[in-house]
């Protein structure tokens, strides 16, 4: 998380300025409007890079942002903000869309087109930004959204996921995992987009993006389970195996060879993990699947280069290393 805004680092004098600047910085050109007009300003912005995509939280005092169509002139990036309204109540509008936005909801907002939203006393969103190209959709399908997005089925999904997203963010910034994580909620956001707008098209390959993302965080979630089997996976997501065979083959996998590396990168961070240092190797090959260590020892040496107690002697530090 990088924090691009303090206000309580600054004498009361600068903060507006510095506000604009920041919210400049963070998303594309508007008017800035503060509610107090005397100055008394506060607030916090923080931000996080999840590859292509961001996420952006605003929270303090009540302003109006106004872009108009001399800022859309101006130029940006062709993007789109999908918001969550964290604390308070916002005032929405662009085109013929109004939208009274109330704690717990979501707005969509098309960057490309000249809006304006508000909030009174204190409040707080949280955005994620993401660029039409990666997006996938066109400008028709996400307007035709804007307005019926509680109707699509992923709607609470999509929600909680957003609002979960600070603290993964925070665990997972400078990983490869980052740009994993702005990907999957991609597939969410797409998802919702083309469910709301009831573009066929999209929608089932969408819907299947945000099956593929809830597997793979359920199974990570249960690597443990030395009962976890491609019918129990498919029994707890409604589908048959075959389907869910088909699924991972959509993205060019094998869900036993996929499930297996899972667990041998597991194992492989615990065999060098200071908690875990002291415990036998077969015992850690246990507890991610491998009730056979010598099963294990081959899997292990032909993924990263060396058997698994080498690995622990070195700490990681040579070939096949983060």
């Amino acid at each position: 998380m990088a924090v691009i805004l303090d206000t309580a680092e600054l004498p009361p004098q600068e903060r507006a300025e510095a506000f604009y600047a920041a919210m400049m910085s963070a998303s594309v050109p508007s008017r800035v409007e503060h509610e107090d007009h005397h100055g008394n300003v506060h607030a916090r912005m923080d931000f996080w890079q999840l590859g292509a995509p961001d996420l952006f939280r605003n929270e303090g005092s009540g302003i109006r942002l106004v872009r108009t169509t001399k800022h859309v002139r101006l130029g940006a990036p062709e993007r789109l903000a999908l918001a969550v309204q964290v604390v308070g109540t916002g005032a929405f509008s662009q085109d013929e869309h109004v939208q009274r936005v109330h704690t717990g909801e979501l707005m969509l907002v098309d960057l490309t087109s000249p809006y304006e939203f508000a909030w009174s006393g204190h409040g707080a969103s949280l955005a994620f930004q993401i660029d039409y190209a990666d997006l996938g959709l066109s400008v028709e399908t996400v307007r035709a959204a804007t307005a019926r997005l509680q109707s699509s089925p992923v709607y609470d999904l999509v929600l909680h996921h957003l609002s979960a997203l600070p603290p993964i963010s925070d665990a997972l910034q400078g990983t490869r995992s980052g740009p994993m994580l702005g990907a999957a909620t991609t597939d969410l956001v797409r998802a919702l987009l083309a469910s709301a707008a009831d573009d066929d098209r999209h929608h089932r390959p969408a819907m299947a993006d945000v099956l593929f993302t809830r597997i793979t965080w359920y199974v990570r979630q249960h690597l443990a389970d030395p009962q976890l089997s491609p019918a129990q996976v498919a029994s707890e997501h409604y589908i048959s195996v075959r389907y869910l065979y088909k699924l991972f083959a959509s993205h060019n996998l094998s869900f036993e060879q996929w499930l297996i590396n899972e667990r041998l990168e597991a194992a492989r961070r615990q065999l060098t993990a200071p908690a875990t240092r002291h415990l036998p190797i077969a015992a850690i090959a246990a507890r991610w699947g491998f009730a056979d260590p010598g099963h294990f020892t081959r899997r292990f040496r032909h993924a990263y280069g060396m058997p698994p107690r080498e690995w622990r002697r070195s700490g990681g530090e040579v070939a096949g290393s983060e």
